[in-house]
């Protein structure tokens, strides 16, 4: 009961602090809310002394963030968040009509990602099902293509060529279901790949455990074997889940913007560039319930799967040696990936030609030209150095954070939620107002929510690995903490969090990418990924190797990241005796031994 109060109460302090910080925004960004709100009111209207004090008095702002914050938080308990500082609108029916939205999106962005997820892991289920899983390889090189699209290029491509060219599925606006379908795709398939992903990595562990041996000897349906191995690995996936629930309701900014979608994501940002405070308080308090709640549900679920061995330690280990991954296709991506910036390093990316404005692929330029004739090969060549080095740098820290504040679960858990329910966009802004602009802010926003999931996996992994059967014994035989955690706990959690660590590479770039399509990225004349895409995406239909080009390469990198993480596996080793660590036995017990 202790320990619960104490969860919550850290809780309400996180949630607490980050709605404070968005109250003094403006003062910390060292902004005038005034002229703020003013050229977001009327554009076109001369910000004199008077009109700003005018504004300043309709909205308290002499009073201070502080006074404000509190008057908005007074209004809560009656359910009355204050008025939008732009429209002069109720904050409190608007907010929920765009949470209503974002979870009618998300829920059919959940149903895409299950239907990919199903399909990517396919394969695994049906050999396991027939016991014939013995030397299967690791794979994943389609699912890593899907993972590593962006976001704001597929809910183009499928508003371009469904939307609009074929006509099938309306393209833009919000007036039904039907239009749920396309931004539904854009979004679901990203999060069916990673999350099919990471099932299949733990079904073979599932297929490999005493009770489906025994299930299979007695002769019980292939199919309902596959049925509970699923149940087994989902425990472990269940809080990530939670985390693609919050994500694609707050964080579906690009993909809202392009549809014009009166999302949550949407409102928030709008409310944090006009630094509409009310609305994006309210907004922001809105996404840490719904991960609050989401959290909650996986922690239920998890506890009707597997509760009652959880709290026997009765589990098996999933994560057993397993078979080598391929060793030919991480070279053939990295010598394909290696090839594209060997040839386009010598080209100059900065080079204008107009007279070869959006040309073709040609032997003179491999990848044709941009809208300014600047060469597609060399531009994105250039841009790997900057992408590739950061997301590789952002990978690393995120990988260490995660799992330093994941063996801390009830220290980072809340502290996962919160962080999750920030749409990358406005921890930009956030960024931004602390550190100020340049070309570190979308690095640190992006690895400020980055090791969410790996921490989540993490946690999940090691709840699941301390109630394993072979952990009860040694601890039994009176290995002590740390013994426990260098030779059992991190062998057996590391190798599947690395993977998951370098399946997110590719969205680590993705981040960098999103930012820079919304103008808080890196700047012209940069030729960084995500520019290049938001540069080039109104010639899409024109030009599409401009687009084409970059995202190729990115799929590549999704490619030769998962095939990489196949390698890391935990192999078999003989048993550490147990060190010195270990309390002494009692003299009773050793006479009682020596006895026998």
């Amino acid at each position: 009961m202790r320990q619960r109060a104490a969860t919550l109460l850290w809780r309400a302090g996180i949630a607490g602090a980050l709605v404070t910080a968005i109250g003094v925004l403006p003062w910390l960004s060292h902004t005038d809310p005034a002229l703020t709100v003013l050229k977001a009111r009327s554009a076109d209207r001369d910000p004199t002394p008077e009109v700003l004090a005018d504004i300043r008095a309709q909205l308290g702002l002499d009073k201070g963030p502080f006074h404000l914050l509190g008057d908005w938080v007074g209004g809560l308990w009656r359910g009355d968040a204050g008025r939008s500082w732009i429209s002069g609108g109720e904050v409190t029916p608007a907010v929920l009509q765009a949470l209503g939205v974002s979870l009618l999106l998300m829920a059919v962005a959940l149903v895409v990602a299950a239907v990919t997820a199903a399909l990517i892991c396919a394969r695994t289920l049906w050999l396991g099902a027939r016991r014939r899983l013995d030397g299967r390889r690791a794979g994943g090189s389609g699912s890593a293509v899907l993972a590593a699209l962006p976001e704001f290029l597929t809910a183009s491509v499928l508003a371009t060529v469904v939307g609009v060219q074929l006509g099938w599925l309306p393209a833009l606006g919000w007036y039904g279901p039907q239009w749920t379908v396309l931004p539904a795709l854009a979004l679901g398939l990203p999060a069916g790949a990673i999350l099919g992903r990471l099932l299949d990595d733990l079904l073979p562990g599932a297929f490999a455990e005493p009770w489906a041996l025994a299930a299979t000897a007695r002769g019980l349906p292939g199919r309902t074997v596959a049925r509970q191995a699923l149940r087994r690995c989902l425990p472990g996936l269940l809080p990530n889940t939670g985390l693609f629930v919050v994500g694609i309701t707050g964080g579906a900014v690009t993909v809202e913007q392009i549809y014009d979608i009166p999302g949550l994501g949407r409102t928030t940002l709008q409310a944090a560039l006009a630094q509409d405070l009310p609305v994006l308080q309210a907004g922001t308090l809105a996404l840490v319930l719904l991960a609050a709640v989401a959290a909650g549900l996986a922690h239920l679920l998890t506890r009707l799967l597997i509760g009652p061995a959880l709290r026997d330690g009765a589990l098996p280990s999933l994560h057993r040696p397993s078979p080598p991954a391929h060793r030919i296709l991480p070279f053939v991506y990295g010598g394909l990936l290696v090839a594209v910036i060997a040839l386009g390093l010598p080209r100059d990316p900065l080079a204008l030609d107009t007279a070869e404005r959006l040309t073709a692929p040609s032997p003179s330029h491999p990848f044709g030209t941009d809208a300014l004739g600047r060469d597609v090969l060399a531009r994105v060549a250039h841009g790997a150095l900057d992408t590739l080095l950061l997301a590789l740098a952002i990978t690393a820290v995120t990988l260490l954070t995660g799992l330093a504040l994941g063996l801390l679960p009830r220290l980072s858990g809340p502290l996962v939620d919160t962080v999750t329910a920030l749409p990358p966009v406005l921890v930009a802004l956030l960024v931004t107002s602390v550190v100020g602009g340049g070309s570190a802010t979308p690095a640190l926003a992006v690895a400020a929510v980055a090791w969410t999931p790996l921490a989540a996996h993490t946690s999940a992994l090691l709840r699941q690995e301390r109630a394993a059967l072979h952990l009860t014994a040694t601890r039994a035989l009176g290995a002590g903490p740390w013994y426990l955690l260098r030779h059992e706990l991190l062998p057996a959690v590391l190798p599947p969090v690395v993977r998951h660590a370098l399946l997110r590479l590719p969205g680590i770039a993705l981040a960098l990418a999103s930012l820079a399509f919304l103008g808080l990225g890196a700047q012209p004349p940069s030729p960084e990924w995500g520019l290049l895409l938001a540069e080039n995406q109104p010639y899409a239909e024109r030009a599409p190797w401009a687009v084409l080009a970059p995202a190729a390469v990115l799929a590549l990198l999704g490619a030769l990241a998962v095939t990489s993480a196949g390698g890391v596996r935990r192999r078999g080793r003989k048993a550490a005796p147990i060190e010195p660590e270990v309390p002494e036995r009692r003299p009773e017990a050793a006479e009682l031994v020596a006895a026998r």
